[in-house]
């Protein structure tokens, strides 16, 4: 079982930056994907971004590569959103998302959750 917590979320002016980070504690795969998702009432579930940790390939929506960047810490525990830029329009519940293998095309089929982290841009 895994457990997921993310932090970092706040208030930030448009133009701003924040870093998201989401801690992993428990048993994880050898191999797995991590994600980060946001979603606002309303509105379908958005992914932006997702790392295989085993040998550090990420993936980038569209409309995400060119202001945020997914990584992690050296013991793979935690993985991190770095977000610059940040307009209005990024304001969402943001959550991180972790599942055994491949990353995922969909994010039903991610296993384990956070609770997420509010992130508001005026």
């Amino acid at each position: 079982h895994v457990q997921l917590v993310e932090s970092g979320g706040g208030s930030v002016q448009a133009g701003g930056s924040l870093r998201l980070s989401c801690a992993a504690s428990g048993s994880s795969p050898t191999a797995y994907c991590v994600g980060w998702f946001r979603q606002v009432p309303g509105k379908e579930r958005e992914a932006i971004a997702a790392i295989d940790t085993d040998v550090g390939r990420t993936y980038y929506s569209d409309s995400s590569r060119d202001r945020f960047t997914i990584s992690q810490a050296d013991d793979k525990m935690t993985t991190f959103l770095q977000m610059d830029s940040l307009k209005p329009e990024d304001t969402a519940m943001y959550y991180c998302a972790l599942t055994g293998g491949y990353c995922p095309s969909r994010w039903t089929e991610y296993s384990f959750w956070g609770q997420g982290t509010q992130v508001t841009v005026s």
